[in-house]
């Protein structure tokens, strides 16, 4: 959804709340693709602060479903978050760069909800989603959900990198 801040830009001290749908159907970040669930639901506060300087604020409740960490299953996380950003447009249509470059979501007089919701998101994504505390993961053998039950499979093999410590065990052995 884009919103035409245009109004808001020339108007000091001008204030509008939105609750703007989300088009956006998947987040994809880092070659991964999150499928957006329905029923988000996004608050948005804009209000123009002064000398063409606005802020973006509010709160979003958005699902997504992120496979589980270690056994791959697909669970719905539901990501509650507040945002807060200042942008001065005296600096945009000036061009001076700098912490303008990371500004995607603005263009000319007008908020690209749906970027300006991605980047939050990606903010917010846990660093680790389990399915449940201890979940047992899949066999790196065989690729069998441990949490299924035993797979059978010989787990036990030896890490390479620990071959002279073992060596030096077993020659203490055979003294």
């Amino acid at each position: 959804m884009v919103i035409d801040i245009s109004e808001i830009i020339s108007t000091d001290y001008k204030s509008c709340a939105y609750s703007p749908g989300l088009d956006m159907d998947k987040l994809e970040y880092e070659g991964l693709s999150y499928p957006v669930e329905s029923g988000q639901h996004i608050d948005m506060t804009i209000v123009n602060e002064g000398h063409s300087k606005v802020s973006i604020s509010g709160s979003a409740n958005i699902s997504l479903v992120i496979p589980c960490s270690r056994c791959l299953k697909d669970l719905s996380v539901p990501l509650d978050f507040d945002f807060d950003q200042k942008i001065d447009f005296e600096k945009i249509h000036s061009g001076v760069k700098g912490d303008l470059d990371e500004i995607t979501f603005i263009d000319g007089n007008t908020l690209d909800v749906d970027r300006f919701i991605r980047n939050e998101l990606i903010l917010h994504l846990p660093a680790k989603v389990l399915c449940r505390e201890d979940c047992a993961g899949l066999c790196p053998v065989c690729g069998r959900d441990l949490n299924e039950g035993d797979c059978g499979c010989d787990r036990s093999s030896a890490d390479p990198r620990m071959s002279a410590i073992r060596d030096i065990f077993k020659n203490f052995k055979e003294v």
